[in-house]
């Protein structure tokens, strides 16, 4: 069944079709009255069941068949800062990084980003909002991740309690494999965790001093071999999810 997010709580049990929806479920699906589709709410925790009731050549006009009640977010406050890397990688990363629960995208510049985003950060930022929404929809989520820009990593903004690891290669290249284990160990439901991963060719010592020292960053190894900027992401999210929602 298709999933939609509201910007706008219905107020009763009957609600307009937002311009938008209505023309992916009705032209694009093809749907009719009957059609059945889910629909979150603004407050990222009700979802509904509702079904077309009433089409006119302007509206569609939906009904609440059921709310349901599902639990598919990480337990924790996950958030990916990706260094600003070439192509289609922010894309991609903001894609299956939404499929796999991550709550907040940071993109930053780096030492050694070979790209720089400038005065066409908001073009950026809007297409990759998009592609967030429709992989949360796509993956049933409850929640849309948000996707923001930082011109420098010294410019983050980060809380105080957060579980903060950034992927070194050079801790892959030794061999270190207990700090990821270590960190995870720590969070209980609610709890706050942020994956930093550089750019190609990675982050420069002098970036990794200011984040361990600054920010209070554990540099950890994605274990033994070395991950692209667009996989190691994603095989972070993968480890999170098996550590607090399959192991446990």
């Amino acid at each position: 069944m298709q999933r939609y997010f509201l910007t706008e709580a219905p107020t009763g049990q009957e609600f307009v079709l937002p311009e938008d929806v209505q023309h992916h479920l009705m032209t694009v699906l093809r749907g009719k009255e009957g059609t059945q589709a889910e629909f979150v709410y603004p407050d990222q925790q009700t979802m509904v069941v509702a079904e077309v009731i009433r089409v006119d050549d302007e509206t569609t006009t939906m009904r609440v068949v059921e709310e349901v009640t599902t639990d598919v977010e990480l337990p924790v406050e996950t958030t990916i800062i990706l260094g600003l890397a070439k192509g289609d990688k922010p894309e991609l990363v903001v894609q299956k990084a939404t499929e796999l629960g991550v709550h907040h995208v940071i993109i930053v510049e780096t030492d050694w980003s070979v790209v720089h985003w400038g005065m066409k950060a908001d073009k950026k930022l809007a297409r990759l909002q998009k592609i967030a929404q429709g992989a949360a929809e796509q993956s049933h989520r409850l929640r849309v991740p948000d996707v923001t820009y930082v011109e420098k990593l010294r410019d983050l903004v980060l809380p105080d309690d957060m579980v903060k690891i950034v992927a070194w290669e050079e801790s892959a290249k030794q061999g270190e494999t207990a700090q990821l284990v270590a960190q995870f160990s720590r969070l209980n439901p609610g709890d706050k965790i942020a994956f930093l991963v550089g750019p190609e060719g990675g982050l420069k010592e002098s970036e990794l001093d200011l984040l361990t020292k600054t920010f209070g960053f554990v540099p950890a190894g994605l274990g033994p071999r070395i991950l692209r900027a667009e996989t190691a992401p994603l095989y972070a999210l993968s480890a999170l999810s098996y550590a607090l929602e399959l192991a446990r």
